[in-house]
């Protein structure tokens, strides 16, 4: 068989099929032998373009850290649930591709000038109003990006706004549709109204115990508890701590002297100031020679408050003569402080300083040296910080202990008598945890609860930090299994529930009662007996002085004929009704506003529509594309 094999492989095909292998390694590399038998990885592809697994992963870890932001400080990475967030991300990259693809086939670009200007220009990235390149770095840093992926999504985001952009400022809309607008949003109407209380059907509907128990055999299996735990739990407080901590003087004089070795005296000074604004109406020529003409006046003998009062564009300070406080360096613009600390004497006033502003004359009024506290003003600062210091340390050092000893401990018992901590025992809660309960309402304790290693391996949880300075570990005490509730836990709510039933049915009969008269005619007074007839003319829409059912049935009424007026019964969110009769309908008119207001209500609706239009465009472009997903 060998010697067949031998043979073989001598032969004319293998040589041939040899010589292609040799040639496709040459050419292609070994990827393109194993890309013949192992299918693309990419999570997606659009129109045959790949969206990356590594586009993918950097997309989420984007919108965790968004999420985990919005959250706040307490926030929960456990409540994120990442296959969600994948999906929802993997679809926003498709769509992106699928429009940049679109913008791309259209020629549009955008330049590498343009994208350099978009980031030296974003504030973000700024120091001292200056773009710094270490800032844009580290803000990129914290997000999880480097310059060239910050870059390539600036690119794509700008490609896409230009297609997007293009129908937005394209849309437009008529003067006759924002009059058809203004009269369905400034529409006003008459009506009258009254309630028919439920109050006095619940007070007369009778249920009787066997109507009680023929409705608990009814429901009986949908009356069931929740499935709830009771635990065990040790709790470290960082709070509780501080009692511990031990400082003595050798470390307050240790702390102050470390104070003193970092402590700069720092000069303090007061300044007063006049500004020449440059504004559209005002250029920088024109500024410029205005400061001028106030600093002659000053050379000249005036007084420099007298002149600030007079001349100066600061409404916040020339009123009080120019005068800015007494203040330390970084408190002004750099342009604004570098002239202030050249000024040598008290009294000097600088030549024109140029800021972001425009025009400064800067004077100087004062100079003063921050004093070196003494030890005895420092002290009870000093003491506290190193409380806090100490009693930092300890926790972190108390956490480490407590799930070093836990993780191995059957129980809880060893670790709180190692750690001198309370078994506490928490009430029964379900997976929705208990209101008011901060604990067994986290959303960490609560996963941990129903947990496989709490509830069915019956060990201690993982450490679980609630906040910044509290932690626990729970242990399963008790494991209750949904079961059918009793009669009597459910008598009460069964009860109310047939009271409200069969008030809700008297009440209707009632309302149909009244609906029946007034189609036979009789009048709103006549049929609202002894409640309260509410009259009301000029309603508008965003009337809140209306109940919120009544405003919104009044305003979905078809309009009332000349000689009757139109009638509906609208319930209400404690089930009463109320009765509703529409007397009369007037249209907005768009004299009503003012030119300026109908030209804002003209681009509001035009950027309703452009936003309509590409969301449809969006939509079709989706359609068209070929898009495959793993």
């Amino acid at each position: 068989m060998l010697q067949s094999i031998r043979d073989n492989s001598q032969s004319i095909v293998a040589k041939v099929i040899v010589g292609l292998i040799v040639v496709t390694f040459a050419l292609f590399g070994v990827e393109s032998l194993v890309s013949l038998t192992a299918g693309s990885n990419a999570p997606a592809t659009v129109n045959g373009e790949e969206v990356s697994e590594r586009d993918l992963a950097q997309g989420v870890e984007l919108q965790r850290r968004q999420l985990l932001a919005q959250m706040g400080e307490n926030a929960d990475p456990a409540l994120l649930q990442d296959d969600l967030i994948r999906a929802s991300v993997l679809e926003g990259l498709v769509e992106q591709s699928v429009l940049v693809q679109s913008a791309q086939s259209q020629n549009m670009t955008i330049s590498d000038q343009l994208i350099d200007q978009l980031i030296v220009t974003t504030r973000e990235f700024h120091l001292d109003g200056k773009f710094d390149r270490g800032q844009f770095e580290a803000t990129l840093r914290n997000a999880g990006l480097s310059p060239l992926m910050y870059r390539d999504i600036l690119r794509k985001e700008k490609l896409m706004e230009q297609e997007r952009f293009g129908y937005l400022l394209s849309s437009f809309t008529l003067p006759g549709e924002v009059t058809q607008i203004v009269a369905l949003d400034r529409q006003k109407r008459d009506l009258s109204y009254f309630v028919l209380p439920i109050t006095p059907h619940l007070a007369a509907a009778t249920v009787t115990d066997a109507q009680v128990e023929a409705a608990y055999e009814a429901k009986k299996s949908e009356l069931m508890t929740d499935e709830q735990v009771v635990v065990d739990y040790l709790l470290l407080e960082r709070s509780a701590l501080a009692g511990d901590v031990v400082v003595n003087d050798d470390d307050l004089q240790a702390q102050y002297q470390a104070m003193l070795a970092s402590f700069q005296a720092k000069e303090e000074r007061g300044v007063s100031h006049i500004l020449v604004e440059v504004t559209p109406d005002l250029d920088d020529a024109a500024a410029k020679a205005n400061i001028e003409a106030l600093a002659k006046r000053i050379q000249a003998g005036e007084d420099f408050a007298a002149v600030a009062k007079d001349g100066s564009d600061d409404i916040g300070s020339a009123e009080a003569g120019g005068d800015l406080g007494i203040n330390t360096k970084g408190v002004f613009d750099a342009a604004f402080e570098e002239a202030l600390y050249a000024l040598a004497e008290v009294g000097d006033v600088s030549e024109p300083v140029r800021s972001e502003f425009g025009y400064h004359l800067i004077k100087l009024t004062a100079k003063q040296q921050q004093k070196v506290p003494s030890f005895a003003e420092v002290e009870r600062q000093l003491r506290k910080e190193l409380v806090e210091a100490k009693t930092d340390e300890l926790y972190v050092a108390r956490l480490k202990e407590l799930e070093d000893i836990t993780f191995s401990a059957g129980d809880l018992a060893e670790p709180a008598d190692v750690l001198e901590l309370k078994i506490h025992t928490s009430a029964p809660f379900s997976r929705a945890g208990v209101e008011g309960d901060d604990i067994v309402s986290n959303g960490r304790v609560l996963q941990a609860a129903f947990g496989d290693e709490v509830l069915k391996e019956q060990l201690n949880s993982s450490l679980i930090e609630l906040d910044s300075g509290r932690a626990i570990v729970v242990h399963l005490n008790e494991h209750q299994p949904p079961r059918s509730k009793s009669l009597a836990e459910v008598k009460e709510s069964l009860k109310a529930e047939l009271t409200g039933a069969a008030a809700a049915t008297a009440l209707q009969q009632d309302v149909d009662a009244v609906m029946a008269s007034l189609a036979q005619g009789k009048d709103m007074v006549s049929v609202s007996g002894t409640e309260p007839l509410i009259q009301r003319a000029g309603v508008q829409r965003s009337d809140a002085k209306l109940p919120m059912e009544v405003a919104q049935a009044a305003f979905a009424m078809p309009h009332p004929d000349a000689a009757k007026p139109a009638y509906q019964a609208v319930e209400l969110f404690d089930g009463s009704f109320a009765i509703i009769a529409l007397d009369k309908v007037t249209a907005g008119e768009t004299a009503e506003l003012e030119e300026t207001e109908q030209a804002a209500m003209q681009r509001i609706l035009s950027a309703r529509t452009g936003q309509a239009d590409w969301g449809a465009v969006v939509e079709s472009k989706k359609a068209a594309a070929e898009i495959e997903r793993l």
